[in-house]
């Protein structure tokens, strides 16, 4: 009778243990910026990205060519020109430099927007693989350690990025 007892409370102590283990949370990590890298996807944003970076250089170099040879001109018969022709000049030369200082600020601004316009279906796709990696493992966090907010990072904590690597087909 005492070694049925002792069998049925070795087998409670078993059993608690493990489901104290199962339920402890469990926690995963990934650098997202590492992920990202090397998704095709990404590679094709970057690609329209700098095709559209170079459409705006291109404009302005136009217009910095322009007002160059406007310049030149100026400079070249600035002497010679009367005070009312000489004013209207640098007036328009004035005016064509704020509209290159004006462009290149909308430009700066566009290509910012461009960027996240095409960046953010790679992040989201990431961010489903990284969800449905973390649901599929039972994790209660993942969290990004390209962030560089994490100060320390346990052996416990499972680093998912082959498992999304799989999720999404990258090698």
């Amino acid at each position: 009778m005492k070694s049925v007892f002792k069998i049925c409370v070795l087998g409670i102590l078993l059993l608690s243990a493990g489901f104290a283990n199962a339920q402890a949370p469990k926690f995963g990590h990934i650098d997202l910026q590492a992920l990202v890298q090397i998704m095709p996807e990404r590679a094709t944003a970057e690609k329209q990205f700098t095709a559209y970076q170079k459409e705006l250089e291109d404009a302005l170099g136009v217009m910095q060519k322009d007002f160059q040879t406007l310049y030149m001109d100026y400079a070249a018969k600035r002497d010679s020109l009367s005070e009312t022709v000489r004013k209207m000049k640098e007036d328009d030369l004035n005016a064509k430099n704020e509209r290159i200082q004006t462009y290149q600020q909308n430009a700066q601004q566009q290509l910012q927007t461009k960027q996240a316009e095409l960046l953010k279906p790679v992040f989201d796709k990431a961010d489903k693989a990284i969800k449905e990696v973390g649901a599929e493992k039972g994790l209660v966090y993942v969290f990004d350690m390209s962030s560089r907010v994490i100060l320390y990072n346990s052996k416990e904590s499972v680093d998912i990025l082959p498992f999304v690597k799989t999720k999404l087909g990258i090698q």
